[in-house]
């Protein structure tokens, strides 16, 4: 079949372009390996500027950036460094507060970033915590602040030891890693029957257990209801059930003892 010379240069020019736009997508990739947090997401989703969002109005979002967060990332919202609050003292400006001065999510994280945690500037670690609390805010907790400086958010770090025999949540993984009787005065365990022990064995309750099941069996409030208060992580009774891990008070009590108030909580009879 004879092909024309005009048609043998046309293929030769959209073979050509292939390679060039392959070329270019090759490059792209390698230059940014890591795709954005956020991308795919429509801007109107955040904020009031809708697709015409700049750095004016880039600020004014359509909720709380707890609230926006807390749609993909509820968990970490519920169980983390207390977010939507002011500081009570000067903040590095690595660190950017929100348009009310409070601490928010966006001001530990790039929420527009691609890197690993999306976490600002470079300290990590205790000296990240550093960079806007100072030492003896750690020195006054029991723990020297071990519990809190190893991350801002209690599931996002690998746990330290072995429950994979026991049907519970990761927070309660998690916290076991530093309180499992490891000599630990404030230490706890978790025995065959998913009791947490306290150290002090004052309280004992089961953990790991859903809450749908306890409820079927009538006197105990609605799931609803308990997490307004409490939190019920996937649903199942936890550590941080009861617990609070990011307060000065590490370890304090959602709901307080007195007349067994925190009982009454689940618990209706």
């Amino acid at each position: 079949m004879y092909i024309s010379s005009s048609l043998k240069w046309f293929w030769k020019l959209v073979v050509l372009a292939a390679l060039v736009l392959g070329s270019a997508s090759w490059i792209h990739a390698a230059l940014n390996p890591a795709q954005k947090h956020m991308a795919g997401q429509t801007c109107s989703g955040c904020h009031l500027g809708g697709d015409d969002v700049d750095k004016g109005n880039a600020h004014l979002l359509v909720a709380p950036q707890e609230k926006l967060c807390a749609g993909c990332h509820p968990n970490s919202i519920r169980a983390s460094h207390p977010s939507g609050i002011r500081p009570v003292r000067a903040i590095p400006v690595t660190y950017p507060l929100d348009w009310k001065g409070d601490v928010t999510c966006s001001t530990c994280h790039d929420v527009h970033g691609s890197t690993h945690g999306l976490m600002r500037g470079n300290a990590r670690g205790r000296n990240f915590c550093l960079s806007c609390h100072d030492s003896s805010f750690f020195s006054k907790m029991a723990d020297q602040g071990v519990s809190v400086i190893s991350s801002g958010h209690v599931s996002s770090v690998a746990a330290k030891t072995d429950l994979s025999g026991l049907d519970v949540d990761a927070f309660t993984v998690q916290c076991m890693g530093c309180h499992s009787g490891n000599g630990d005065p404030r230490g706890a365990s978790i025995d065959s029957g998913k009791i947490l022990r306290h150290a002090s064995n004052s309280v004992n309750h089961p953990i790991g257990r859903r809450y749908s099941e306890s409820f079927q069996k009538g006197r105990y409030k609605p799931e609803a209801v308990v997490n307004q208060r409490l939190f019920l992580p996937d649903g199942k009774v936890s550590g941080v059930s009861c617990h609070k891990g990011y307060v000065k008070e590490h370890g304090k009590l959602r709901v307080g003892k007195q007349g067994s108030a925190l009982c009454f909580e689940c618990h209706d009879i």
